[in-house]
């Protein structure tokens, strides 16, 4: 029977066990599952088989199964290593060990087993039983890891601290053995197999010493001597460290070592010392938990206790999360503990009684749902007997600090916030006897013992923070046998409890509805009455609760959803249908669930351990790592570290599919960027804070800016202004929303806003960041889609100078006001200043002209005001501005005692002048008089203000006959000579204009000034022979650009072959090649990649040049000497330069008119003739020297992984060339086409 029982122990898969549901950690929660009935499948008796004594002496000490194999390995300590065919149910002995066994271990990956013998041996063996090496387990040497010395001496002879030098002579000081330590050695292998860790009993010190071994048996390290180590030991899956257990003089702890046998940290088991023994640490599979086994140590007369804890740790701590107390019944007592291998949050417990329990667990937050408690926010922890609160609405510490903690009696199972938004702080507290306390807030004024602050109050500190006191105490009348067989502890609304407990069958669930008993005088507890029980058919693993639809959402195992509505005369449990009647299952099963409202409909949410999130049974995205609901906003964070804001009132499953789906505008203020494993704790209500926790247990408080403006919304809608500014200030937001939120609401309640800010400064800051802009469109649009605006009726007004306007009787305002209109009005904010000044008012709280000014400098520059005043013409103003500045009174006053001694119109002349205003200053000026035309003629030709100067001046007047005849004089400068000609002409200046014609080329307009002179036939004669010599300048230059253009061109054809053949010739080595004699005259033109890496350090120094030299570089750089590196593109610069030198004469065809009309008709004809050759050179040429492939790469420039900075240098600089030749070739065949009618006429002639 005891066999049977050792088989069923490890042999899993041949059970079938049922399961229940129960919470567990504080930001976690738990599943567990246990059945009541267990089938045995398979029966191998050893004893028939004569490998065990049939009086119950044997033992079995190791047993594996091997899946691949589809048998069960055991060994006995008899030495036997037996493999039991489950097919068959045949038993094979592969082998047997004389010594007898004390252990065995399989590595991991089943490739490798290790056999510790009775002689102190270990046997490293394949999976086939094939023996690879035999070692000694106790070693003298160190291993092959031994430590350096760094001639530091040895410990011995080093400082020992308050222990003094006696310690020295206790270092080899001998362990008294544990009585209940069996002796045997422990194997523990690490996650990936590759080393494997033996506990054993030294037998010359009489301690444990914990060595390390690879897969070939290799001795790596022996741990330090530790005192009173124990016999557990139990390698971290992902291979950090070690964990064993180790009792000191006054405690009890877990301790942790490293691969190199040091300590390495430890925490504090909560019982006393010698209280209990600790028979296994079992990792699970991603090592977040730590599971320990332990028993008390038998005393006489009494039974054993058995408990299994969970320990987590985080920030450095370690929190015990859930305590399994077995009992003191022999049949509750462990016989195994187990870890899946696949499910890390899944734990097996074998009792003596054949009770199967299999549990799976997950992490949940704990904190309370209110949205108008006073406590809100409130977070619970889960460590050990206490409970740690934090309040993230007054002080935002990560756990292990808490705002406060409670101090219970037993350890803590579960925290139950209650579900009345009323009093969301309330807790409900589940301990691991299945006794519930209540914690209440404010009908107390006594302080209760078991509430103590933590981070935020205490050690002589006031706490501004409300603490609960301990109400009552609830136990449970009815005994349960197995752990946790009270779960998910709810308190609803009208203060009952509702729980979930086993059926009477295997796959039935019971949901408990619970009611306080009335009080009997001198109990000190107080019990549950059972209001309600309702079975279920399956299995419970998850509630949750709406206060507001008065509704419980039940998910059973296979993802169906029933609700539960407890305020029903007569309390039904149904299955959750949508709103067309369908029922509501999830795909799969999910460790979080909420119920929230989309679009009006009541849902629920829910998602997996594998981070598939759904809404109903839609799966709307499959990257989510937790969400939260907070009023009608949905928040999740996502595995591309983000977090999502989604506002739900008017938003379809479709369309939050889509949002969840697609990546939002880098700048929407649904999304912002999170970092890595951000996970959401609580979002504080009435706050804009969503607390976030990061892999490590840290925490960070961020402000979604879709909450922020959904916050600020609602405030401005209540009118309550304060409240918006301030959070507006705080986290950046642009004041302009302040206004366009809502203009009407705004404008009417200025009186309102004023009042509530309070502040000078505080309102002048909102001016001064007014713009002509709506930030409801731009910026911060509606998440949700709707808009509250009311529009202006003059809409057509800019908003600044409306809101300026609207707050111009707030004396500092109306000046922020004046500055911020657009454009300023400073001259009417100095006049303000001004009027202060010269109207005192007894009142000692209106602003002083001294104050007034003082702010208009903080808003403008001195000196630029001081211009302003200055341009006001009103010297009082401008000695006041002068004054409260730090201007010199010598560089000021004796300008200004010049400027009052001059006259009037003089005077401003002369601070026009001096202010740079040069348009007005020639206004007053030529209200002085002709006697000050010299001056004013002056200042126009200084700062070439013709234009203006002639308006000021009827054109019949000579002053207008000489500003026209300077500004001619100006442009024939600039060399526009045609506009020079024409104001000559308008002026009457006619010789002047028919100079200015004849330079222009304009010949038909220089006749008609001839006509206008009076000019005789030998002075028109003349005029034709300067005609006839043009044409020869225009003759030799088509000449000399025709040359040019096909030299150049003919050599650009052969530079660009040669660049060709070298390109092709380049990957291959040609010692013997005669070709290379081709490349001797263009020895420089080299392919692109030398050419840049031939003048990439040239590049980096002169770029510290100055710029003429770094001209005068980029001309010697693209040189026309045949040979250089760049002579290809500095022939395509030449080529497109006579291209559009060419283009230049585009009005020759005026000259030939003006030939063929006074006799030179063979003139005329060649240069026709000379023109049209040119113009069909060029037209044919260009396809040619521009092919497509080069104005393809001149648009598209050569970018990539691939590129130099120098290839994309030369790229954009032949883009830069390219560009205008294409241009010209368009120019030219439209110069083509207007010389036609002139070839036609002269041919007609």
């Amino acid at each position: 029977d005891w066999m049977c029982k050792t088989f069923m122990q490890l042999s899993l898969r041949e059970l079938f066990w049922l399961k229940f549901s129960c919470f567990a950690v504080p930001k976690y929660t738990l599943i567990s599952h246990w059945p009541l009935y267990v089938k045995v499948t398979r029966e191998v008796s050893l004893t028939a088989e004569g490998f065990m004594p049939e009086d119950g002496s044997g033992c079995i000490v190791g047993i594996e199964d091997l899946p691949e194999q589809e048998c069960v390995c055991v060994a006995t300590a008899a030495g036997d290593i037996l493999l039991c065919n489950l097919s068959t149910k045949q038993v094979e002995c592969v082998g047997s060990v004389d010594s007898g066994l004390s252990t065995m271990s399989w590595s991991p990956d089943q490739e490798l087993v290790l056999l510790a013998t009775g002689q102190q041996t270990l046997i490293m063996m394949t999976r086939d039983f094939e023996p690879i090496t035999e070692k000694q387990i106790h070693q003298e040497e160190f291993g092959e890891g031994k430590f350096v010395a760094l001639g530091w001496g040895k410990k011995e002879t080093q400082f020992h601290g308050s222990e003094g030098k006696q310690a020295a002579h206790h270092m080899n000081k001998h362990d008294s053995p544990l009585s209940w330590d069996d002796g045997r050695p422990r194997v523990t292998w690490r996650g990936d197999g590759q080393f494997v860790a033996v506990s054993a009993v030294c037998p010359d010190t009489g301690a444990r010493k914990v060595r390390v071994w690879n897969r070939e048996l290799v001795l790596q390290s022996t741990s330090e001597p530790i005192s009173r180590l124990e016999q557990a030991l139990s390698w971290k899956p992902s291979g950090s460290l070690m964990a064993s257990t180790q009792e000191k003089p006054n405690r009890h702890d877990v301790v942790f070592l490293e691969k190199n046998g040091l300590l390495h940290g430890e925490f504090t088991l909560p019982f006393q010392k010698g209280q209990v023994k600790v028979n296994e640490l079992l990792w699970n599979a991603d090592s977040t938990i730590l599971a320990i086994w332990l028993e008390d140590l038998k005393v006489e007369n009494s039974h054993t206790n058995s408990y299994v804890q969970l320990w987590t740790t985080g920030n450095y701590h370690w929190y015990l999360k859930q305590s399994l107390h077995f009992g003191s019944l022999e049949e509750n007592r462990l016989v195994s503990l187990l870890w899946d291998r696949e499910n890390p949050y899944r734990l097996y417990v074998l009792c003596q009684g054949w009770h199967y329990l299999s549990y799976d667990w997950h992490w949940t937050t704990d904190h309370g749902m209110g949205e108008n408690s006073q406590h809100m926010s409130n977070v619970a922890v889960i460590d050990g007997d206490k409970v740690l609160v934090t309040a993230f609405q007054h002080a935002v510490v990560p756990p292990p600090m808490c705002t406060y903690e409670l101090q219970l009696q037993q350890a803590v199972n579960q925290v139950a916030f209650h579900t009345d938004p009323k009093h969301s702080g309330d807790m409900a507290v589940l301990d691991a006897c299945n006794k519930i306390s209540v914690y209440r807030y404010g009908q107390s004024t006594m302080n209760d013992p078991t509430v103590r602050f933590g981070a935020v109050g205490g050690n002589g500190f006031k706490a501004a923070v409300e603490t609960p006191y301990l109400d009552k105490t609830y136990s449970d009348s009815n005994e349960v046998m197995n752990p946790l067989g009270l779960r998910f502890l709810t308190w609803l609304p009208d203060d009952s409890f509702l729980v979930v407990g086993q059926g009477q069958h295997a796959a039935q669930s019971v949901l408990h509805h619970l009611t306080a008993v009335p009080h009997v005088a001198g109990a000190e507890e107080e019990h549950l009455n059972l209001r309600l029980s309702v079975p279920v058919d399956g299995e419970v693993i998850s509630l949750c609760c709406s206060p507001e639809t008065r509704t419980v959402a039940v998910q059973l195992a296979d993802g169906q959803i029933l609700k539960y509505v407890w305020e029903a005369s007569a309390p039904v449990l149904e299955p959750w249908q949508t709103s067309n009647g369908s029922a509501v299952q999830f795909p799969y099963p999910c460790v979080q669930t909420s119920i929230t409202r989309i679009s009006g409909e009541e849902m629920i949410l829910g998602l997996t351990d594998r981070y598939r999130f759904f809404v109903n049974d839609i799966e709307v995205a499959s990257n989510i790592t937790s969400f939260a609901t907070y009023n009608e906003f949905l928040l999740v964070t996502t595995n591309s570290h983000t977090c999502q804001c989604f506002c739900l009132k008017n938003i379809s499953v479709k369309a939050l599919q889509a949002g969840l789906s697609s990546a939002a505008a880098p700048n929407s203020e649904t999304l912002r960027k999170v970092e890595r494993g951000s996970r959401i704790i609580t979002v504080v209500p009435q706050d804009t804070k969503v607390v976030l926790q990061m892999p490590r247990g840290n925490l960070e408080t961020v402000h979604h800016r879709a909450l922020v403006l959904a916050q600020i919304r609602k405030w401005l809608d209540r009118l309550m202004f304060r409240e918006a500014f301030q959070c507006m200030r705080k986290l950046r937001i642009n004041l302009n929303l302040l206004y366009d939120h809502n203009p009407k609401l705004f404008l009417e309640n200025a009186e309102t806003f004023i009042r509530q800010i309070d502040s000078v400064s505080s309102i002048n800051l909102f001016f001064t960041e007014l713009k002509e802009e709506d930030f409801t469109k731009s910026m911060y649009p509606s998440l949700n889609g709707t808009c509250n605006a009311q529009p202006l009726q003059h809409s057509d007004q800019k908003k600044v100078n409306v809101i300026s306007f609207s707050y111009c009787r707030y004396c500092l305002s109306i000046l922020t006001a004046h500055v911020k209109k657009s454009p300023p009005e400073l001259e009417i904010a100095l006049q303000k200043v001004h009027d202060l000044q010269e109207n005192v008012t007894p009142d000692v709280k209106a602003v002083s002209a001294e104050e007034a000014l003082k702010y208009l400098l903080f808003l403008v520059d001195v000196n630029e005001l001081y211009d302003y005043s200055l341009g006001t013409y009103d010297f009082d103003l401008v000695i006041m501005v002068a004054e409260k500045s730090q201007k010199d009174p010598k560089e000021y006053l004796p300008f200004l005692n010049t400027l009052q001694k001059m006259e009037t119109n003089y005077q401003r002349y002369t601070i026009d002048r001096h202010l740079k205003r040069y348009t007005k200053a020639l206004g007053h000026l030529s209200k002085c008089g002709p006697e000050h035309f010299s001056e004013f003629l002056n200042l126009v030709k200084d700062q070439n203000q013709y234009c203006e100067a002639l308006k000021l001046y009827p054109s019949s007047t000579q002053e207008y006959k000489d500003i026209s005849d300077a500004y001619g004089e100006y442009l024939i400068q600039k060399q526009l000579y045609e506009q020079a000609a024409l104001i000559f002409a308008r002026a009457g200046i006619f010789a002047k204009a028919l100079d200015a014609f004849q330079n222009s080329g304009s010949w038909q307009q220089a006749l008609c000034m001839a006509s206008q002179l009076g000019y005789t036939k030998d002075k028109l004669s003349s005029l034709a022979r300067s005609m006839a010599a043009a044409q020869k300048n225009q003759l030799i230059f088509l000449d000399s650009q025709k040359t040019a253009f096909i030299h150049h061109k003919s050599r650009l054809q052969v530079v660009q072959e040669l660049k060709k053949l070298l390109t092709c010739f380049a990957d291959y080595e040609m010692p013997n090649c005669p070709e290379l004699d081709l490349f001797s005259e263009t020895s420089s033109v080299v392919t692109a990649s030398d050419m840049n890496s031939k003048y990439s350090h040239s590049n980096s120094r002169i770029s510290a040049r100055s710029s003429k030299n770094r001209r005068k570089a980029e001309r010697k750089r693209y040189s026309l000497k045949e040979g250089s590196a760049f002579e290809d593109m500095a022939l395509l610069e030449v080529l497109g330069e006579s291209v559009r030198a060419v283009e230049t004469v585009k009005d020759i065809h005026i000259l030939l008119k003006q030939l063929v009309l006074f006799g030179y008709d063979e003139q005329a004809g060649a240069l026709q003739q000379v023109l049209e050759e040119v113009l069909e050179l060029m037209e044919t040429s260009i396809p040619e020297i521009w092919t497509p492939d080069l104005q393809q790469s001149s648009v598209n420039p050569v970018l990539g992984p691939n590129s130099t900075a120098n290839s994309i240098m030369a790229a954009y600089q032949q883009k830069r060339m390219m560009t205008p030749v294409m241009k010209d070739q368009w120019a030219l065949r439209l110069s083509k086409h207007c010389y036609m009618p002139t070839v036609l006429t002269f041919i007609q002639l």
